[in-house]
C-alpha cells in the first residue's frame, strides 16, 4: 500500500451500520502506509463505533456532528475537510445516506463535506439484503453515478449478514477497499477506459499427470488481478480469466466477469472465444510450455513413474492472439525472467506480434511470483521502454494502462 497512498490525504466517512467495525482495518492500514487519515463519525454511527476506536486509527481527533455544530472560530470544517482530501471513502454507505447524497440533502458533517468538495468519492454500500434490492434503494444506486461523475462504488458482495441472512449486503472486505482508494488517489477519479472491453489472464495453468499430480508453477494470479482491477476502476468492461491462485480462491472483484480455468488448452480456448470483441488483451498468467503425452484416470503409483516422463508441447496462446490481433486491437504479453529480461522479452514483442511487452525478474527480492510488488520494463514494437522501480502490483497496473493509453495515442486508433 505505501508505494500510492504514503502523505496522501485520505477521509472516511462512516455511517450507521454494523460493518463500521471493518473499516478500522481500512483506517489502521492507510495509517500505517503513511497516509494522512481523517475520519468522521455520523450520530448513528457513534452508536457502532467510538470517536475514540476512530481517533486512535487515524491518529487525530475523530470528527462529529457535535464538533461540526460547536465550532465557533476558523473556515467552517465542512469546507475545510472539503478541501483538505484527496480521497472521501464512505463505508459502510447506508440507504438513509444514499439517498442524501443522491439528492443532495447536506444535513450533517458527512453530507454537507460531500457537497462542499471536489474530490472523487468511493461509496461503498452494506445493509440487509431486503433493503438492499428494494426498487427505491437500486434506483438511488444506479442514479448516483448518473448525477455525478466523481462518485466511485463497490457493491456489496454475497455473504453471512448480521441478521443471520445469506445474501447480497455484506460490505466489500477492506482489501477491496484500500485497492480502490489507492487507484483513486492514483488516476484523481479519471475514467479513462469507459468504452473499452478489457481481456486479461491470470495465474498459473496445470497440467495434470493423474488426479494427484500436475505440472505447474508458481504464479497466484496477484499480477493479473491487480490489472484486473486497475482497468475495472478506470471504468473498462473487464474479463478475468484465471487458472490457479493463490489459496486456490478467487478474490471478490465487482464490475469484473470472472472465468475459471485449469489447464492451459482451457484457457487458450476461454481467450480466443473473448479476443475477437477486447479492445485490449493483458496476458499476465504463467502458461504451461509442456504438458503431459499422457493422462491417466486414476493415481500412478510411485514405481510406475520411472526416471523420465514424456512430455508433448502446448498451443502458444499468446502467439496465436497475435496471429488474430486486428489493427485496432492492443496485445499486451509478460516475460518473467532471469538474469537479463530485456533480450528475450523484446525477442517475444516481435516473435508474438505484440504491441508491448512486460519484463519481469522473477529472481530479484520482492518481485514476481506470489510477490505483492514487483519492478518492471514496458516495451513497445516502436522503440519506447520505460522502466518501472519495485512498486505494488497495482501501481505496475495503472503505470501499464497509462502505457497502453500512450500506444494507443501513437497510431493505433
Amino acid at each position: 500500500m505505501n508505494f500510492m497512498v504514503k502523505g496522501r490525504r485520505v477521509l472516511i466517512g462512516i455511517t450507521g451500520g454494523i460493518a463500521a467495525y471493518k473499516v478500522c482495518e481500512v483506517i489502521s492500514s492507510l495509517a500505517k502506509a503513511g497516509a494522512e487519515v481523517r475520519g468522521i463519525l455520523t450520530k448513528s454511527a457513534e452508536k457502532f463505533i467510538t470517536p475514540l476506536t476512530v481517533t486512535t486509527l487515524c491518529r487525530h481527533p475523530v470528527y462529529t456532528d457535535e464538533s461540526f455544530w460547536g465550532r465557533e472560530s476558523g473556515k467552517p470544517l465542512h469546507i475545510e475537510l472539503g478541501e483538505w482530501a484527496e480521497v472521501f471513502v464512505i463505508a459502510p454507505l447506508t440507504a438513509n445516506t444514499l439517498a442524501k447524497l443522491e439528492w443532495g440533502i447536506a444535513d450533517n458533517l458527512l453530507t454537507s463535506t460531500v457537497l462542499a468538495s471536489t474530490m472523487p468519492i468511493l461509496l461503498v454500500p452494506a445493509m440487509n439484503t431486503d433493503m438492499w434490492e428494494q426498487p427505491t434503494v437500486q434506483r438511488n444506486w444506479q442514479q448516483i453515478f448518473k448525477i455525478c461523475s466523481r462518485y466511485h462504488g463497490i457493491s456489496p458482495d454475497i455473504g453471512v449478514l448480521a441478521c443471520d441472512r445469506l445474501g447480497v449486503g455484506r460490505m466489500a472486505e477492506p482489501s477491496e477497499i484500500l485497492a480502490y482508494t489507492e487507484s483513486l488517489l492514483y488516476t484523481d477519479g479519471k475514467r479513462d477506459l469507459i468504452g473499452k472491453k478489457v481481456l486479461i489472464s491470470a495465474g498459473g495453468t496445470r497440467e495434470y499427470i493423474d488426479p494427484a499430480r500436475f505440472i505447474g508453477n508458481p504464479s497466484t494470479g496477484k499480477m493479473g488481478i491487480a490489472v484486473a482491477r486497475a482497468a475495472a476502476h478506470r471504468g473498462a468492461e473487464v474479463t478475468l480469466v484465471h487458472a490457479a491462485l493463490e489459496n486456490g480462491v478467487m478474490t471478490f472483484l465487482d464490475n469484473v466477469k470472472t472465468i475459471a480455468v485449469t489447464s492451459a488448452e482451457q484457457m487458450r480456448q476461454t481467450m480466443l472465444e473473448y479476443h475477437a470483441d477486447a479492445d485490449i488483451t493483458v496476458m499476465a498468467a504463467a502458461v504451461a510450455d509442456v504438458k503431459p503425452a499422457e493422462y491417466s484416470t486414476e493415481k500412478l503409483p510411485k514405481k510406475t513413474l520411472g526416471a523420465s516422463l514424456p512430455l508433448v508441447p502446448v498451443p502458444d496462446i499468446l502467439a496465436e492472439l497475435g496471429e488474430r490481433k486486428q489493427p485496432h486491437q492492443i496485445l499486451v504479453g509478460f516475460a518473467a525472467q532471469t538474469g537479463d529480461i530485456v533480450s528475450p522479452a523484446r525477442q517475444k514483442l516481435f516473435e508474438k506480434k505484440l504491441d508491448i511487452i512486460v519484463a519481469n525478474p522473477i529472481d530479484q527480492p520482492n518481485s514476481g511470483f506470489g510477490s505483492d510488488t514487483n519492478q518492471v520494463i514496458f516495451a513497445d514494437a516502436i522503440g519506447r521502454k520505460v522502466t518501472l522501480p519495485l512498486a505494488s502490483k497495482l501501481h505496475v497496473a495503472h503505470h501499464l494502462f497509462d502505457f497502453i493509453r500512450t500506444t494507443i495515442f501513437t497510431g493505433k486508433e
